[in-house]
């Protein structure tokens, strides 16, 4: 060990922490922005490594949340530099977050993680044409929901004007890698009309009012996956709740926590905050586990911000997956598969659990109990389902190859369970197996839904 490394181990701060002033500037950022306490709450016992999807392909004890865990307090200890071979450790995590139900320690893997990234981030030296893309997508677009609305009618524009197929045919995509063109072909229609303007901002209950819940709309979900959150206020009011859907509300800061943007991720936060803060609600309503598995820990996320330390936590305490409260709460409609194949028997459906939604929000039960109550329905219970199907956010595009092993895999136990429906209640999950179905699917194709539409198509008596 060198003497350096020897000093900073044999004094500590104040606070407990090694001291390594004189260490590189990334490991001072490290040993900043981590918690140590839990980095030293971590025993080392192994009970993660079977969870976790990248220990699982490879086997490498730094593919493991134990391991990762133990290169981060490595660096915060002073016992090694953060070099570019810590970085990518760090980035090759799913951030998937199945090591924490599996931790008898109740270490917060997924609070390390986002600290490390931010902490790396903040040293990053990026390529220009990296650097001006998240600048771009972090900054200019995903913060802005007028921007993510000119993105959803000009994706909509190449979609409908037959410019797509001039350009598949022509063999232009053919510049883009492989992973690239495989999910431009299942991309859904994108729209420039969200939910607010096809429902407005108040939808009534139906019968008698249960509660008022407002509606978290998400960015990418108002813009690609439209339909999904008109489907969820109907089924909601159906139900017997009434929806209110701030319109100033945002994008939850999911993917800029993911990426290291943690002050990105605050700021929208912020303007979340104030965006729900007036509307008098029982509940806020996710229809995505990747949103709503941030927007449940904006206490955790603002716990420093005095000024809105509070608010963070109200609005934490009241935010629930549409599954959850429908399975918990509502007054069901009778849903009934009336699907052309169902003369032949039960109708097979499956599903792929969305990792934040069982792992962080704790709701992995709830969607399998509104589709077990669907007539004609046969639910069969797809073998590892809990494990990662490799979309993680963006993870598919910035690490295909290891996104594209754990698809694979994930696809055997799909076709394993002869489904004509594969539901699932993530737009991530839901691209990410649409794609799986495309490129590893077989027999007759099953259809890739989210819970939400699946229920909502199948009410008896829908009243529109």
């Amino acid at each position: 060990m060198a003497d350096s490394h020897a000093n900073a181990m044999a004094t500590l701060t104040p606070m407990g922490k090694p001291n390594i002033e004189h260490a590189n500037p990334l490991a001072r950022t490290m040993l900043a922005k981590l918690d140590y306490d839990q980095l030293t709450n971590c025993m080392r016992c192994g009970f993660c490594l079977p969870a976790c999807p990248t220990f699982r392909e490879t086997g490498l004890e730094p593919e493991s949340p134990r391991g990762r865990i133990a290169l981060m307090k490595a660096v915060a200890d002073g016992l090694m530099d953060p070099d570019q071979v810590f970085q990518d450790q760090m980035n090759h995590c799913l951030g998937c977050r199945a090591c924490e139900p599996a931790c008898p320690a109740d270490v917060k893997y997924g609070q390390l993680i986002e600290q490390a990234r931010d902490a790396i981030e903040d040293h990053a030296e990026h390529p220009a044409a990296v650097k001006g893309l998240r600048k771009l997508a972090f900054k200019g677009v995903f913060p802005h929901q007028s921007r993510m609305k000119w993105v959803g009618r000009s994706l909509a524009a190449y979609q409908k004007s037959g410019l797509r197929s001039i350009v598949r045919g022509s063999g232009l995509m053919k510049l883009f890698p492989a992973h690239m063109r495989d999910m431009e072909r299942i991309l859904p229609d994108a729209s420039g009309k969200g939910v607010v303007e096809r429902v407005g901002t108040l939808y009534p209950a139906k019968g008698e009012k249960i509660a008022t819940v407002a509606l978290f709309r998400g960015c990418i979900m108002d813009v690609m996956f439209a339909e999904t959150n008109v489907n969820t206020v109907k089924l909601l009011a159906e139900a017997g709740f009434e929806v209110v859907i701030p319109s100033e509300q945002g994008c939850c800061g999911a993917l800029h926590a993911h990426s290291g943007e943690m002050e990105q991720a605050r700021a929208l936060a912020r303007a979340n905050l104030d965006a729900f803060k007036a509307a008098d609600v029982s509940y806020i309503v996710s229809n995505a586990g990747g949103c709503g598995a941030l927007l449940v820990e904006y206490d955790h996320l603002l716990s420093e911000d005095p000024e809105y330390r509070e608010l963070a936590a109200w609005f934490a305490s009241r935010v629930i997956d549409v599954s959850r409260l429908l399975a918990e709460q509502g007054r069901l409609p009778v849903f009934e598969e009336t699907d052309e194949h169902a003369s032949t028997g039960p109708i097979r459906i499956t599903y792929q659990d969305s990792c934040h939604l069982r792992n962080v929000m704790k709701s992995g039960d709830a969607p399998r109990k509104l589709m077990r109550q669907v007539a004609n329905v046969s639910f069969i219970e797809m073998k590892e389902a809990d494990r990662c199907c490799g979309s993680a956010g963006i993870y598919n595009l910035t690490h295909p190859e290891m996104a594209g092993q754990i698809l694979e895999h994930k696809m055997e136990h799909a076709n394993d369970t002869g489904a004509r429906y594969l539901l699932t209640s993530n737009p991530g999950c839901l691209l990410q197996m649409k794609a799986g179905v495309e490129k590893h699917g077989a027999g007759e194709q099953m259809e890739v839904k989210h819970v939400v539409d699946f229920l909502y198509e199948r009410i008896a008596e829908r009243q529109e």
